[in-house]
Protein backbone atom coordinates (compact mmCIF):
# COMPACT_ATOMS: atom_id res chain seq x y z
CA UNK A 1 0.00 0.00 0.00
CA UNK A 2 1.22 3.51 -0.83
CA UNK A 3 -0.22 5.06 2.32
CA UNK A 4 -0.95 3.61 5.69
CA UNK A 5 -4.52 3.78 7.11
CA UNK A 6 -3.27 6.80 9.10
CA UNK A 7 -0.78 8.72 6.93
CA UNK A 8 2.27 10.33 8.43
CA UNK A 9 2.83 14.08 8.29
CA UNK A 10 5.16 13.82 5.30
CA UNK A 11 2.71 11.56 3.46
CA UNK A 12 -0.11 14.02 4.12
CA UNK A 13 1.92 16.89 2.67
CA UNK A 14 2.77 14.88 -0.43
CA UNK A 15 -0.94 14.19 -0.84
CA UNK A 16 -1.75 17.91 -0.56
CA UNK A 17 0.85 18.94 -3.13
CA UNK A 18 -0.24 16.12 -5.41
CA UNK A 19 -3.78 17.50 -5.20
CA UNK A 20 -2.53 21.05 -5.90
CA UNK A 21 -0.62 19.80 -8.93
CA UNK A 22 -3.67 17.93 -10.22
CA UNK A 23 -5.92 21.00 -9.86
CA UNK A 24 -3.39 23.20 -11.69
CA UNK A 25 -2.91 20.61 -14.43
CA UNK A 26 -6.64 20.22 -15.06
CA UNK A 27 -7.24 23.98 -15.04
CA UNK A 28 -4.48 24.61 -17.61
CA UNK A 29 -5.08 21.64 -19.90
CA UNK A 30 -7.98 23.13 -21.86
CA UNK A 31 -6.04 26.29 -22.73
CA UNK A 32 -2.41 25.09 -23.01
CA UNK A 33 -2.63 21.42 -23.90
CA UNK A 34 -1.48 18.48 -21.79
CA UNK A 35 2.30 18.85 -22.14
CA UNK A 36 2.41 22.58 -21.46
CA UNK A 37 -0.14 22.19 -18.66
CA UNK A 38 1.96 19.44 -17.07
CA UNK A 39 5.13 21.57 -17.18
CA UNK A 40 3.47 24.73 -15.87
CA UNK A 41 1.57 22.85 -13.16
CA UNK A 42 4.85 21.35 -11.93
CA UNK A 43 6.61 24.72 -12.10
CA UNK A 44 3.83 26.57 -10.24
CA UNK A 45 3.54 23.83 -7.59
CA UNK A 46 7.27 24.07 -6.94
CA UNK A 47 7.15 27.86 -6.49
CA UNK A 48 4.06 27.60 -4.25
CA UNK A 49 5.86 25.03 -2.08
CA UNK A 50 8.97 27.24 -1.90
CA UNK A 51 6.89 30.20 -0.66
CA UNK A 52 4.89 28.12 1.83
CA UNK A 53 7.87 26.33 3.37
CA UNK A 54 10.04 29.42 3.19
CA UNK A 55 7.57 31.14 5.47
CA UNK A 56 6.57 28.34 7.89
CA UNK A 57 10.03 26.79 8.24
CA UNK A 58 12.36 29.78 7.89
CA UNK A 59 11.00 33.30 8.27
CA UNK A 60 8.12 32.73 10.69
CA UNK A 61 9.94 30.60 13.34
CA UNK A 62 13.31 32.35 13.07
CA UNK A 63 12.12 35.95 12.87
CA UNK A 64 8.46 36.47 13.79
CA UNK A 65 8.32 34.06 16.72
CA UNK A 66 11.51 35.58 18.14
CA UNK A 67 9.96 39.04 18.14
CA UNK A 68 11.84 40.39 15.10
CA UNK A 69 8.67 41.70 13.45
CA UNK A 70 10.18 44.50 11.35
CA UNK A 71 12.93 42.21 10.08
CA UNK A 72 10.32 39.55 9.33
CA UNK A 73 8.22 41.94 7.22
CA UNK A 74 11.28 43.19 5.35
CA UNK A 75 12.55 39.66 4.70
CA UNK A 76 9.13 38.54 3.44
CA UNK A 77 8.81 41.50 1.06
CA UNK A 78 12.26 40.86 -0.42
CA UNK A 79 11.57 37.11 -0.58
CA UNK A 80 8.22 37.50 -2.38
CA UNK A 81 9.62 40.07 -4.81
CA UNK A 82 12.57 37.80 -5.57
CA UNK A 83 10.39 34.72 -5.97
CA UNK A 84 8.02 36.65 -8.27
CA UNK A 85 10.88 37.81 -10.49
CA UNK A 86 12.48 34.33 -10.63
CA UNK A 87 9.12 32.69 -11.37
CA UNK A 88 8.42 35.17 -14.17
CA UNK A 89 11.89 34.69 -15.66
CA UNK A 90 11.75 30.87 -15.53
CA UNK A 91 8.21 30.75 -16.85
CA UNK A 92 8.95 33.03 -19.79
CA UNK A 93 12.18 31.18 -20.54
CA UNK A 94 10.42 27.81 -20.63
CA UNK A 95 7.59 29.24 -22.71
CA UNK A 96 9.92 30.87 -25.25
CA UNK A 97 12.20 27.81 -25.44
CA UNK A 98 9.64 25.01 -25.63
CA UNK A 99 6.25 26.30 -26.60
CA UNK A 100 6.26 29.76 -28.21
CA UNK A 101 6.20 30.14 -31.97
CA UNK A 102 7.14 33.77 -31.51
CA UNK A 103 9.24 34.41 -28.35
CA UNK A 104 7.93 37.16 -26.07
CA UNK A 105 9.98 39.45 -23.81
CA UNK A 106 9.44 39.44 -20.04
CA UNK A 107 7.30 42.44 -19.01
CA UNK A 108 6.89 44.29 -15.72
CA UNK A 109 3.21 43.35 -15.80
CA UNK A 110 4.13 39.64 -15.80
CA UNK A 111 6.53 40.14 -12.88
CA UNK A 112 3.86 42.05 -10.91
CA UNK A 113 1.30 39.33 -11.61
CA UNK A 114 3.62 36.65 -10.29
CA UNK A 115 4.53 38.74 -7.22
CA UNK A 116 0.84 39.29 -6.34
CA UNK A 117 0.24 35.56 -6.86
CA UNK A 118 3.09 34.87 -4.45
CA UNK A 119 1.45 37.17 -1.87
CA UNK A 120 -1.75 35.12 -2.06
CA UNK A 121 0.20 31.89 -1.62
CA UNK A 122 2.10 33.49 1.28
CA UNK A 123 -1.17 34.27 3.06
CA UNK A 124 -2.39 30.72 2.44
CA UNK A 125 0.82 29.41 4.02
CA UNK A 126 -0.57 30.36 7.44
CA UNK A 127 -3.58 28.12 6.83
CA UNK A 128 -1.19 25.39 5.72
CA UNK A 129 0.81 25.85 8.94
CA UNK A 130 -2.35 25.66 11.08
CA UNK A 131 -3.41 22.50 9.25
CA UNK A 132 -0.02 20.88 9.92
CA UNK A 133 -0.16 21.89 13.60
CA UNK A 134 -3.67 20.42 13.89
CA UNK A 135 -2.58 17.20 12.24
CA UNK A 136 0.39 16.86 14.62
CA UNK A 137 -1.87 17.59 17.60
CA UNK A 138 -4.39 15.03 16.37
CA UNK A 139 -1.65 12.41 16.02
CA UNK A 140 -0.43 13.13 19.55
CA UNK A 141 -4.00 12.93 20.86
CA UNK A 142 -4.57 9.60 19.09
CA UNK A 143 -1.28 8.30 20.53
CA UNK A 144 -2.31 9.33 24.05
CA UNK A 145 -5.71 7.65 23.63
CA UNK A 146 -4.00 4.48 22.35
CA UNK A 147 -1.59 4.52 25.30
CA UNK A 148 -4.50 5.00 27.68
CA UNK A 149 -6.36 2.06 26.19
CA UNK A 150 -3.22 -0.07 26.41
CA UNK A 151 -2.72 0.99 30.03
CA UNK A 152 -6.34 0.07 30.82
CA UNK A 153 -5.82 -3.30 29.12
CA UNK A 154 -2.60 -3.88 31.09
CA UNK A 155 -4.43 -2.93 34.29
CA UNK A 156 -7.17 -5.46 33.57
CA UNK A 157 -4.50 -8.09 32.92
CA UNK A 158 -2.69 -7.19 36.14
CA UNK A 159 -5.97 -7.58 38.03
CA UNK A 160 -6.69 -10.99 36.54
CA UNK A 161 -3.30 -12.45 37.49
CA UNK A 162 -3.42 -11.64 41.24
CA UNK A 163 -7.01 -12.85 41.56
CA UNK A 164 -6.00 -16.12 39.94
CA UNK A 165 -3.22 -16.36 42.53
CA UNK A 166 -5.66 -15.52 45.35
CA UNK A 167 -7.96 -18.33 44.25
CA UNK A 168 -5.01 -20.71 44.17
CA UNK A 169 -3.94 -19.64 47.67
CA UNK A 170 -7.50 -20.20 48.91
CA UNK A 171 -7.41 -23.74 47.51
CA UNK A 172 -4.06 -24.37 49.23
CA UNK A 173 -5.49 -22.88 52.44
CA UNK A 174 -8.35 -25.38 52.54
CA UNK A 175 -5.97 -28.27 51.87
CA UNK A 176 -3.53 -27.07 54.54
CA UNK A 177 -6.31 -26.48 57.06
CA UNK A 178 -7.06 -30.21 57.10
CA UNK A 179 -3.44 -31.13 57.87
CA UNK A 180 -2.01 -28.09 59.66
CA UNK A 181 -4.31 -25.27 60.84
CA UNK A 182 -1.28 -23.13 61.77
CA UNK A 183 0.13 -23.35 58.24
CA UNK A 184 -3.31 -22.56 56.85
CA UNK A 185 -3.45 -19.45 59.04
CA UNK A 186 -0.11 -18.26 57.68
CA UNK A 187 -1.28 -18.83 54.10
CA UNK A 188 -4.37 -16.77 54.89
CA UNK A 189 -2.23 -13.91 56.21
CA UNK A 190 -0.01 -14.05 53.12
CA UNK A 191 -3.13 -13.86 50.95
CA UNK A 192 -4.35 -10.82 52.89
CA UNK A 193 -0.96 -9.11 52.48
CA UNK A 194 -0.98 -9.72 48.73
CA UNK A 195 -4.55 -8.43 48.50
CA UNK A 196 -3.44 -5.30 50.33
CA UNK A 197 -0.67 -4.73 47.78
CA UNK A 198 -3.09 -5.20 44.87
CA UNK A 199 -6.19 -3.40 46.16
CA UNK A 200 -5.01 -0.89 48.75
CA UNK A 201 -1.40 0.17 48.15
CA UNK A 202 -2.28 2.03 44.92
CA UNK A 203 -4.75 4.30 46.75
CA UNK A 204 -3.81 7.72 48.08
CA UNK A 205 -5.10 6.79 51.53
CA UNK A 206 -6.38 3.72 53.36
CA UNK A 207 -8.15 3.38 56.65
CA UNK A 208 -5.89 3.13 59.67
CA UNK A 209 -7.52 -0.14 60.66
CA UNK A 210 -6.60 -1.60 57.25
CA UNK A 211 -3.01 -0.39 57.63
CA UNK A 212 -2.76 -1.89 61.14
CA UNK A 213 -4.22 -5.16 59.86
CA UNK A 214 -1.54 -5.25 57.18
CA UNK A 215 1.16 -4.65 59.81
CA UNK A 216 -0.22 -7.43 62.02
CA UNK A 217 -0.19 -9.90 59.11
CA UNK A 218 3.38 -8.87 58.27
CA UNK A 219 4.46 -9.39 61.89
CA UNK A 220 2.83 -12.82 61.98
CA UNK A 221 4.77 -13.96 58.91
CA UNK A 222 8.06 -12.47 60.14
CA UNK A 223 7.73 -14.33 63.44
CA UNK A 224 8.08 -17.64 61.60
CA UNK A 225 11.83 -17.22 61.18
CA UNK A 226 12.49 -16.16 64.80
CA UNK A 227 13.52 -19.20 66.79
CA UNK A 228 12.66 -17.97 70.26
CA UNK A 229 9.85 -15.66 69.22
CA UNK A 230 9.35 -11.97 69.85
CA UNK A 231 6.95 -10.20 72.19
CA UNK A 232 5.13 -7.48 70.26
CA UNK A 233 2.46 -5.25 71.78
CA UNK A 234 0.30 -2.87 69.76
CA UNK A 235 -1.30 -0.03 71.75
CA UNK A 236 -4.05 2.01 70.10
CA UNK A 237 -5.71 5.02 71.73
CA UNK A 238 -8.58 7.33 70.81
CA UNK A 239 -9.11 6.39 67.20
CA UNK A 240 -11.99 7.72 65.08
CA UNK A 241 -12.42 6.65 61.45
CA UNK A 242 -9.17 8.12 60.08
CA UNK A 243 -7.03 7.37 57.02
CA UNK A 244 -3.31 7.36 56.30
CA UNK A 245 -1.19 6.96 53.16
CA UNK A 246 -0.57 3.25 52.53
CA UNK A 247 2.73 1.67 53.60
CA UNK A 248 3.66 4.79 55.60
CA UNK A 249 3.91 2.95 58.93
CA UNK A 250 5.75 -0.09 57.65
CA UNK A 251 9.31 1.28 57.67
CA UNK A 252 9.54 1.25 61.48
CA UNK A 253 8.29 -2.35 61.61
CA UNK A 254 10.69 -3.49 58.90
CA UNK A 255 13.56 -1.93 60.83
CA UNK A 256 12.56 -3.86 63.94
CA UNK A 257 12.86 -7.20 62.16
CA UNK A 258 15.97 -6.14 60.26
CA UNK A 259 17.95 -4.56 63.10
CA UNK A 260 16.09 -5.10 66.35
CA UNK A 261 15.81 -8.85 66.68
CA UNK A 262 18.38 -11.16 68.27
CA UNK A 263 17.60 -14.62 66.87
CA UNK A 264 19.64 -16.27 69.64
CA UNK A 265 17.75 -14.49 72.42
CA UNK A 266 14.36 -15.16 73.98
CA UNK A 267 14.11 -11.60 75.23
CA UNK A 268 13.03 -9.77 72.06
CA UNK A 269 10.42 -7.10 72.74
CA UNK A 270 8.75 -4.42 70.68
CA UNK A 271 6.01 -1.92 71.63
CA UNK A 272 4.02 -0.21 68.90
CA UNK A 273 1.97 2.80 69.99
CA UNK A 274 -0.58 4.70 67.90
CA UNK A 275 -2.30 7.70 69.46
CA UNK A 276 -4.78 10.09 67.84
CA UNK A 277 -4.44 13.54 69.36
CA UNK A 278 -5.42 16.98 68.07
CA UNK A 279 -6.12 15.58 64.58
CA UNK A 280 -2.62 14.13 64.40
CA UNK A 281 -1.22 10.61 64.53
CA UNK A 282 1.52 9.98 67.09
CA UNK A 283 3.23 6.76 66.06
CA UNK A 284 6.03 5.24 68.12
CA UNK A 285 7.91 1.96 67.78
CA UNK A 286 10.33 0.94 70.54
CA UNK A 287 12.41 -2.25 70.51
CA UNK A 288 15.36 -3.81 72.29
CA UNK A 289 18.76 -3.31 70.69
CA UNK A 290 20.81 -6.42 70.01
CA UNK A 291 24.50 -5.67 70.64
CA UNK A 292 25.57 -6.70 67.15
CA UNK A 293 23.15 -4.22 65.55
CA UNK A 294 23.38 -1.26 67.89
CA UNK A 295 25.37 0.84 65.43
CA UNK A 296 22.92 0.32 62.59
CA UNK A 297 19.62 1.24 64.16
CA UNK A 298 19.84 4.97 63.65
CA UNK A 299 20.44 4.88 59.90
CA UNK A 300 19.38 3.12 56.75
CA UNK A 301 17.79 3.61 53.36
CA UNK A 302 14.34 2.85 54.74
CA UNK A 303 14.25 5.85 57.08
CA UNK A 304 15.85 8.07 54.44
CA UNK A 305 13.21 7.11 51.88
CA UNK A 306 10.47 7.56 54.48
CA UNK A 307 11.70 11.10 55.20
CA UNK A 308 11.60 11.94 51.47
CA UNK A 309 8.08 10.57 51.15
CA UNK A 310 6.89 12.51 54.20
CA UNK A 311 8.35 15.70 52.74
CA UNK A 312 6.41 15.14 49.52
CA UNK A 313 3.19 14.39 51.40
CA UNK A 314 3.29 16.96 54.21
CA UNK A 315 6.00 19.51 53.42
CA UNK A 316 7.40 20.54 56.80
CA UNK A 317 4.26 19.57 58.72
CA UNK A 318 5.60 16.34 60.20
CA UNK A 319 8.10 15.09 62.77
CA UNK A 320 10.34 12.05 62.29
CA UNK A 321 12.85 11.26 65.01
CA UNK A 322 14.91 8.27 66.07
CA UNK A 323 16.85 7.81 69.28
CA UNK A 324 19.24 5.21 70.64
CA UNK A 325 18.70 4.89 74.39
CA UNK A 326 21.38 2.33 75.00
CA UNK A 327 19.29 -0.80 75.39
CA UNK A 328 16.30 0.50 73.46
CA UNK A 329 15.86 2.01 70.03
CA UNK A 330 12.86 4.30 69.54
CA UNK A 331 11.40 5.75 66.34
CA UNK A 332 8.69 8.43 66.44
CA UNK A 333 6.43 9.83 63.75
CA UNK A 334 3.96 12.71 64.07
CA UNK A 335 1.76 13.48 61.03
CA UNK A 336 -1.51 15.37 60.45
CA UNK A 337 -4.65 13.38 59.76
CA UNK A 338 -7.12 16.24 59.17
Amino acid sequence: MLFKPKPTLSQLQWMIWGFVYLVLFLSLTAMDGMLQAAVYALLNSAFYAAIVYGNILLFFPRLYQKGKIVLYIAAVIIFLAGMGFIRAFVTMHIYNTLFAKHPEPMSNKAILTFVLGGVMVFLLSFIFRIAIAYFVLKQQSDAIIAQKKQAELNLLKSQVQPHFLFNTLNNIYYEAYLESPRTAGLIEKLSEIMRYFVDESRKDKVSLSTEIGFIENYIALEKIRIRYGVEIEIIKENFPDVSVPPMLLMTFIENVFKHGIDKSSANNKCIITLIYQDERLLYTVANNIPAQHSAKNSSGFGLSNLHKRLSLLYGNNFELTTSNLGKEFRAKLNIPLA
